[in-house]
């Protein structure tokens, strides 16, 4: 029902409004009972052998919503409704900020893509936290970014008044350096920035009784030499593993006509690359550590690719939106069909 009736209506209108219309009747809908019960009911599979440790989290089920979808912490319990197992909120910075001009988010329908120049627009920590303060047993992840008014320099201050903000309502954090949407943000990804950035929130971290996880989302455009680096950026700071991968620069191959809009690339066209990514850090990092695996997840032959490429989790954001909710169960099916 939702490609074939639901989702050829949605994309007849702007795809930012349209995100925000379908999260308002979603929300509608969970809010009556019978409709809820009938509809949850729909996308509900739930085992024991879907659960996860990962990063001493159990996870109910290995699927997540990525960050970007949730920017303020509004949604979540609605999402974990469908089905997913853990929620990735964010990206969120200190002050709030109306990122980028609009139009800003664009469909690439023959290529099953996005292409978003959104800018890091959220609410703000402060409203954030509030948000999450009722967050139940729903594991969150909480994705920290800069202002794009905070000078590189400066960029550690940022992530540090998040991280304290939000360390006592997530369940992980993930520090975002790659997107490609605020100036010059992936200059952070160089190593002795980054370096700065990790060990520092390392250094408040640890001192804490229950110490949070940190994981680094990366870009997908990273070469080889630089993918080293972060390896070893891993394991001097200890953090808790990586994101593989953010949204592309690249557009190669693409066929829509919205295909040279400014922005990351996310959906079918990053799929190869980000399980390659994958790949190449499981075969190259001297000790093990977790990689939750996002990029071109549209189907569940392309999740359970990411798990065996060294993926322990798998996030979606563009195949929710192109594939709809069934996709979450369709995950977890061939997981247990798979690996149960």
């Amino acid at each position: 029902m939702y490609k074939s009736f639901i989702r050829p209506l949605l994309f007849q209108f702007d795809p930012e409004k349209v995100h925000y219309f379908t999260t308002g009747i979603l929300n509608t809908i969970l809010k009556t009972p019978i409709i809820s019960n009938l509809y949850t009911s729909s996308y509900k599979l739930e085992s024991e052998k879907l659960q996860k440790r990962v990063f001493d989290i159990i996870f109910k089920n290995p699927v997540g919503l990525a960050a970007g979808f949730d920017k303020n912490a509004e949604y979540y319990k609605d999402m974990s409704q469908l089905g997913f197992g853990f929620i990735e909120i964010g990206t969120v910075t200190p002050k709030p900020q109306d990122g980028n001009p609009k139009n800003r988010l664009f469909r690439l329908k023959k290529d099953k893509a996005l292409i978003n120049r959104m800018g890091f627009n959220n609410k703000g920590i402060d409203e954030v936290v509030k948000n999450l303060k009722n967050k139940g047993d729903i594991i969150i992840g909480g994705n920290i970014g800069k202002n794009k008014i905070t000078p590189n320099e400066n960029a550690v201050d940022d992530y540090e008044i998040c991280f304290k903000a939000l360390f006592d309502h997530v369940d992980y954090f993930v520090v975002n350096v790659s997107s490609p949407n605020t100036p010059n943000l992936r200059a952070l990804q160089d190593k002795k920035p980054l370096l700065n950035i990790l060990q520092h929130l390392q250094t408040i971290n640890l001192i804490k009784q229950n110490p949070k996880p940190i994981l680094l989302k990366i870009a997908p455009d990273l070469s080889n030499s630089q993918l080293d680096d972060i390896i070893e950026i891993v394991e001097e700071t200890k953090i808790a593993g990586l994101i593989a991968t953010n949204t592309t620069i690249e557009r190669n191959g693409l066929q829509s006509e919205n295909k040279n809009e400014t922005g990351g690339l996310s959906g079918q066209p990053l799929k190869s690359r980000s399980t390659d990514v994958i790949k190449y850090l499981k075969a190259n990092a001297k000790t093990s550590f977790p990689i939750i695996g996002v990029g071109g997840i549209h189907s569940a032959e392309d999740a359970i690719e990411k798990i065996n490429a060294g993926a322990d989790l798998v996030q979606l954001y563009t195949g929710f939106v192109y594939e709809g909710p069934q996709l979450v169960k369709d995950i977890k099916k061939a997981y247990l069909k798979t690996y149960g």
